[in-house]
């Protein structure tokens, strides 16, 4: 049989097998390589490597796919000839954990992860896509895109943004797609999906320049508002209306967990919410500065 989807499966050695029995159940027969190793960019470019099909995808290793994903993909750049990269939402299982589908929740919201919350559970279809609403966990693309750009080997995590970024600089075209889905395993407990967000934040300056984040602002306001933080007190000392930022944050975080608790039919995550917007914002932002100042 002439498969048409190869998926590149990067696993390392305390990975989540899972995702296999997903490809093997696909609707349409796909084709998957499977690279073990500690660097994921690595692997994706070894197995991009030794992928023969016109289309190669990408997912994690702690990746779900519906047994309808590789099929989306086909009609989609049947459909759509001109778009060189396609992607679409990486969901939380639906038997995953309380804790993993409350930060779930917090990731899908604006106020949580500001841009990149697309990546989680945008509904809409956008051409002239890019890092804040692709990412490796649920991507494919025309070969002729690996044959020019390569993941990052020196940048983990953030080499997909990267990869996204030198993409679309090099005249590739990228879509958004709410249709092609993959649910993907979030962090167990507050400590690694704290850990998980100081590394994004981590890793931003070395991936670009800060005149180049500057074009995505919220990647620096989390740092921002962690600064203010810590200069509240003498600020406050200067004028008491040093508060009101503080004040607004609150009410921001208590109407978008309103918000989304009556999205997601949870009312108990009314209560549990503030703490997870808080715990992203804190940790990216500490992330991002220790990346500016280790640079």
């Amino acid at each position: 049989m002439k498969y048409k989807l190869t998926v590149i499966v990067p696993l390392g050695e305390k990975m989540d097998k899972g995702v296999l029995e997903t490809i093997k159940k696909q609707d349409e027969k796909t084709n998957f390589i499977i690279e073990n190793g500690p660097n994921p960019s690595i692997n994706r470019n070894n197995g991009a490597k030794k992928a023969k099909t016109e289309i190669i995808a990408f997912v994690n290793g702690h990746t779900l796919l519906p047994k309808d994903w590789s099929k989306k993909i086909r009609i989609f750049f049947e459909k759509y000839k001109n778009i060189d990269i396609v992607g679409g939402p990486q969901l939380t299982p639906k038997d995953a954990s309380y804790f993993e589908k409350i930060s779930g929740y917090a990731l899908s919201s604006i106020f949580g992860s500001g841009g990149v919350s697309t990546r989680y559970g945008g509904k809409n279809l956008i051409f002239d896509a890019d890092e804040t609403s692709l990412s490796s966990a649920n991507i494919a693309c025309r070969k002729k895109v690996l044959d020019k750009i390569k993941f990052d080997e020196n940048l983990y995590p953030g080499e997909d943004p990267k990869f996204i970024s030198d993409a679309k600089k090099n005249g590739f075209e990228l879509a958004y797609s709410p249709e092609i889905i993959a649910f993907n395993k979030r962090r167990t407990n507050l400590k690694e999906f704290a850990m998980q967000n100081f590394n994004y934040g981590r890793v931003r300056p070395k991936k670009e320049s800060f005149v180049e984040t500057l074009k995505h602002p919220s990647f620096i306001v989390p740092s921002l508002f962690l600064l203010y933080l810590i200069l509240l007190i003498p600020l406050m000392v200067i004028h008491k209306w040093f508060i009101l930022p503080l004040i607004l944050y609150g009410i921001l975080s208590v109407f978008f967990s309103v918000y989304e608790s009556v999205k997601n039919k949870d009312l108990l995550a009314i209560f549990i919410l503030p703490f997870i917007f808080f715990t992203i914002h804190l940790s990216y932002g500490l992330g991002f500065l220790y990346g500016m100042i280790k640079k």
